[in-house]
């Protein structure tokens, strides 16, 4: 019984990577549903990583001139992108969780692989929840997956949320 009660009184840390996917805000109801329990004091923190402007010279390689204005735009797009991930991860936790949940918000900048790894160690995070694409071999060698070095990287467990196939998909047609 004393284990049970330990157990139930940790405060833990859950790390939840998001991005514009449906994978991961799948991932996140499914930690809501099956990690984050009614007795539970724990605290969800939301992380979306900003990938980092690209380095533009003041003249591109067309010869086309990038003026400050266009680059303050993309700034600002790149900022509304990150809202709108953060306030759809929210309104998730909002009206799939059974109870009040704690929600913490981190955007910070730079590759996901990085940002998540840096951020978990960090905050000290109990378990990272993220989703993943499920790219096949082929893609998965071009772009790396985010997932797989984060499972190998971080301290804390992983718990990678694959989204169930659609059904006619898993049926065999297209």
């Amino acid at each position: 019984m004393a284990d049970d009660d330990q157990v139930v009184g940790k405060e833990r840390k859950i790390l939840v990577a998001v991005d514009e996917g449906e994978e991961s805000m799948h991932a996140l109801s499914w930690c809501l549903k099956n990690v984050i329990s009614q007795t539970s004091k724990d605290t969800l923190i939301l992380l979306y990583a900003k990938p980092p402007r690209a380095v533009y010279s003041s003249l591109d390689g067309t010869g086309y001139l990038f003026s400050a204005d266009i680059l303050a735009t993309m700034d600002k797009y790149s900022d509304d992108v990150a809202a709108c991930v953060i306030d759809k991860a929210k309104r998730t936790c909002r009206e799939q969780a059974d109870h009040e949940v704690n929600v913490e918000v981190k955007v910070e900048c730079g590759d996901p692989r990085d940002v998540i790894c840096q951020v978990a160690d960090k905050i000290n995070a109990d378990m990272l929840v993220m989703g993943t694409h499920g790219y096949g071999l082929i893609k998965r060698a071009f772009l790396g997956s985010v997932s797989s070095h984060c499972a190998q990287n971080v301290k804390c467990p992983v718990l990678i949320v694959k989204k169930p196939r659609c059904s006619s998909s898993a049926s065999g047609t297209k």
